[in-house]
């Protein structure tokens, strides 16, 4: 079977997520220590103790590659892994990057929460905003954002799959972009408990301080083909992966045309590395002929080795 291996980004984070990867396996505790130990903050209580601070970004970012890694490294060491290509939703870029060789997991924990913390000085607390929109269409919340954005920053910014569009920006203009999509048929138009309007143009500033530390680190060209979430292509050299790294702070999440650039290198099946089941359910809406499964404990680690071994 063709398959791709996937990675969650924020959102996706629980309290006591991984305890049965943990416990079955010690490379969970050895991925969560090395994380730990990079930016002096002891990950793993985070995640067992404290939903507030779990979902603070600086600390969701280096959770959320630390448990991506944790999962893709189990599933490693149970099977020959052999993906078409890997991906990873705006933050699990990074975990992508991680898996494929291209990026130390040390220096893309200590990376992810630097983007973090710029991220969170951005915008002031409390003036930004994100929100989902389900039921219109691509080119519709386009036009009603621009239609909004007379009362501030908001753009579409998460093509997430048909149907299903996140838009951010400034609190007042989102509030106003949601009564819009409302009034245009929108099945729903969700605010998001977010506390930073990722994605979009109030993270330029951001974008050209984070450049200043993607610079100082060592990439590679990794041994799996990461697909970017900027133009859901490859990058040709190190360059190009870190410019697509820095824009990716203020540009939209195609992650609708990366799986559909998977489907078309032959990809029968997206493998979620990660908690939640977030891009598994996406899959299916995006194209039916595709299967998704997410490994988030054991009995599912299981199933999906067998499904991989006999196809």
């Amino acid at each position: 079977m063709k398959y791709s291996i996937v990675f969650p980004g924020q959102g996706s984070q629980s309290l006591g997520m991984l305890s049965d990867l943990r416990s079955n396996f010690s490379v969970v505790n050895e991925i969560f220590q090395e994380a730990s130990d990079a930016i002096n903050l002891d990950l793993w209580k985070i995640i067992n103790e404290d939903q507030e601070l779990l979902n603070l970004t600086e600390n969701t970012q280096p959770v959320m590659l630390a448990a991506g890694y944790a999962t893709y490294k189990v599933l490693a060491s149970e099977i020959n892994l052999t993906p078409i290509s890997i991906a990873g939703h705006s933050l699990g870029e990074y975990t992508a990057l991680v898996a494929s060789g291209s990026l130390s997991f040390f220096e893309a924990v200590q990376l992810v929460r630097k983007r973090a913390e710029l991220m969170q000085t951005a915008v002031p607390s409390g003036s930004g905003s994100m929100a989902a929109i389900l039921g219109l269409d691509d080119a519709r919340v386009i036009e009603i954002c621009l239609k909004a954005s007379d009362e501030g920053v908001v753009e579409a910014v998460n093509f997430n799959s048909p149907g299903q569009v996140v838009i951010a920006g400034e609190i007042k203009a989102v509030a106003h972009a949601c009564e819009l999509m409302k009034e245009a048929g929108a099945k729903r138009a969700l605010v998001l408990p977010v506390s930073v309007p990722s994605h979009c143009s109030l993270m330029k500033d951001a974008a050209i301080d984070f450049k200043h530390f993607v610079d100082s680190i060592n990439f590679q060209m990794g041994s799996e083909r990461v697909l970017h979430n900027v133009d859901a292509d490859y990058s040709n050299n190190i360059e190009e992966i870190k410019s697509k790294l820095v824009e990716q702070l203020h540009k939209p999440v195609l992650w609708t045309s990366i799986v559909q650039k998977m489907k078309s290198s032959g990809v029968e099946k997206l493998i979620e590395a990660g908690p939640g089941k977030v891009l598994a359910g996406l899959t299916r809406r995006i194209d039916k002929s595709l299967t998704g499964s997410a490994i988030i404990d054991v009995t599912t680690l299981k199933s999906t080795i067998q499904e991989i071994t006999n196809a």
